[in-house]
């Protein structure tokens, strides 16, 4: 764990304590803080030094993009409070620094049929030999997962051969972002997928001692740049592989295997107004369903259309600009 360095550090170092015996998560704040005491030894900075205008030239300074210069700023402003309430300073020195205006994000969006599509090439892609059986079977299954749960890509690294369910078709996923743990209904596809894998591992392996779900033939679990690599190429094979794209303040974001859970939350709004239900109603469900920590994240999918209308995905470009 790379240390503070600046004339901050050790009070760096108790912010992260402090914050550590609250239980939050420190990975993303100490990066974001890592960034700051770069800064302030490049700067020579010592406690003269701090003042509103030394962080309004900060924030012109980093060569980052604008969500990220926010971020920054944001766990900065945090641990002057933090300050403050130490009695070091007596107001925030970051209480009125602005955060820069980022573009509208628009997230890739895979209409049913294209999700079917990607998953039958994904399967058109396998060897079919006993030596590379096994992790192809895996990964396709993990990819079922991302498309017909909404998972997020390391939730299918991570789950233990324990975690899933038979007699209640449940997959119970533990700690993943923000901390939160739940447990949710798998659809039979996903149910019977499973139980094939298990069974052709059980065949191919012996002395299987490895408590993780989705293994290959080494005995080892599936990696993030396997599914990642595997994801593009796929993609590409149908022809839906492109870049992340700018219009006007609107970046139209280029697909990666979080796209799946958007279009699982999108796809799955569609279905419910399609059968003439209010989608309105189920926003709690799909929140729970999905992990999310505070409700906003999935009334957002409201807004986004069907993924093959582009015009629509524009429209909510524009929505979200409006509402800035």
């Amino acid at each position: 764990m790379k240390p503070f360095e600046s004339f901050l550090a050790p009070k760096l170092e108790e912010f992260l304590a402090y914050r550590q015996n609250l239980g939050y998560a420190l990975r993303t704040h100490r990066a974001h803080l890592l960034i700051l005491d770069r800064y302030l030894r490049e700067k020579n900075a010592g406690w003269q030094s701090l003042q509103p205008a030394f962080f309004l030239e900060m924030r012109a300074n980093l060569k980052l993009g604008a969500s990220s210069v926010n971020a920054i700023l944001s766990a900065t402003r945090t641990f002057f409070q933090f300050l403050v309430r130490r009695g070091y300073y007596k107001e925030n020195l970051l209480r009125d620094i602005p955060h820069l205006k980022q573009n509208t994000i628009v997230p890739y969006i895979l209409s049913a049929d294209q999700t079917d599509q990607f998953l039958d090439a994904v399967c058109k892609r396998f060897h079919r030999t006993k030596g590379f059986f096994l992790k192809e079977l895996a990964s396709y299954t993990a990819m079922l997962l991302l498309t017909r749960c909404g998972m997020r890509i390391g939730e299918p690294l991570r789950l233990k051969t324990h975690h899933y369910r038979l007699d209640d078709a449940t997959i119970y996923i533990e700690r993943t972002k923000f901390y939160k743990d739940r447990l949710i209904p798998i659809p039979k596809c996903v149910v019977t997928q499973i139980e094939n894998y298990l069974s052709v591992r059980k065949s191919l392996l012996r002395d299987d001692h490895s408590p993780y779900l989705l293994i290959q033939g080494n005995h080892r679990p599936l990696s993030d740049f396997q599914l990642r690599r595997l994801f593009h190429i796929a993609l590409e094979d149908i022809g839906l592989e492109q870049p992340k794209r700018l219009i006007g303040n609107a970046s139209f974001l280029q697909p990666t295997p979080h796209s799946f859970r958007h279009s699982f939350a999108v796809n799955t709004l569609l279905k419910i107004r399609e059968r003439g239900e209010s989608p309105q109603h189920a926003l709690p469900v799909l929140a729970a369903y999905m992990g999310h920590s505070e409700y906003k994240y999935t009334s957002v999918y409201l807004r986004v259309s069907d993924a093959i209308s582009r015009k629509n995905l524009v429209d909510f470009a524009l929505w979200q600009i409006r509402k800035q």
